[in-house]
């Protein structure tokens, strides 16, 4: 408990996680007022639909998690958590689970927020969380938002420059999984098994494409496994990313 209260001091005194974590907010409940708030029917505006910014808040997100991490080894810092903390281990489990912890906080307040904004801005909307899936899409938001962070400290670990993080998570998230698509003949097959695809199968699960417009949501993953099964999967790559980086520290100098 000694170390996750140090991790917290840590966390939260500075002004950058702050920062970084009130502009995951914005962007992810800003762009929900955006595309609910510019719909002229609202039999358009679904629970989906008011979830259209988590992958913008997600960039957000990934940026402030390898920061945590990564401007310790700028500063030179981690090598006083090192030597205050003899296992290495326990040092970085502790870091990861209290930014995670406060990214899923953070991705519950966002996807609650862009859910509470459209229906002001939609009161005629059906946005009920009246099944399964619906609560899925916005309460999964959190946990989604949590495992990325450890995604994101174990490649801060292991790059360890925050440029280079950074640099490599976002065009990763952004781009890199869009563009495997377009490989020849084995893409798509190759997409449908990516992380982060996987992870927003999660969120959009199976929904019934028939009839359904464009802006009734966000187009669903094409990823194979059931919802349920995806978060499983996901949360396995964030574990073997953080125990590869977690074994990587500990072999080479701070």
């Amino acid at each position: 408990m000694t170390l996750l209260a140090v991790e917290r001091i840590k966390l939260f005194s500075t002004r950058s996680p702050w920062w970084s974590l009130l502009l995951a907010l914005v962007v992810t409940v800003g762009f929900a007022a955006l595309t609910t708030g510019s719909e002229d029917d609202p039999a358009w505006i679904t629970v989906p639909s008011t979830q259209f910014g988590y992958s913008f808040g997600l960039a957000v997100i990934l940026v402030m998690a390898a920061l945590t991490i990564t401007t310790e080894y700028r500063f030179n810092t981690i090598k006083t958590t090192f030597q205050a903390v003899p296992s290495r281990t326990s040092a970085l489990l502790a870091k990861t689970i209290v930014v995670a912890l406060a990214t899923g906080v953070l991705g519950l307040i966002a996807a609650f927020g862009s859910l509470g904004i459209a229906k002001v801005l939609q009161p005629k909307a059906d946005l009920a969380l009246n099944s399964q899936a619906d609560w899925r899409a916005v309460a999964g938001v959190s946990l989604v938002f949590a495992i990325a962070a450890v995604v994101a400290i174990a490649v801060g670990i292991l790059i360890r420059h925050t440029a280079g993080a950074v640099a490599l998570l976002l065009t990763y998230a952004l781009m890199v999984e869009q563009l495997v698509q377009l490989i020849p003949n084995v893409g798509d097959d190759i997409h449908k098994w990516l992380p982060f695809n996987v992870a927003y199968k999660f969120i959009s699960g199976d929904p019934d494409m028939s009839g359904r417009p464009v802006q009734a949501g966000p187009p669903p993953s094409d990823a194979t496994l059931s919802p349920w099964w995806a978060l499983a999967y996901f949360a396995a790559f964030a574990v073997v990313m953080l125990t590869i980086a977690i074994i990587t520290a500990k072999k080479r100098d701070a």
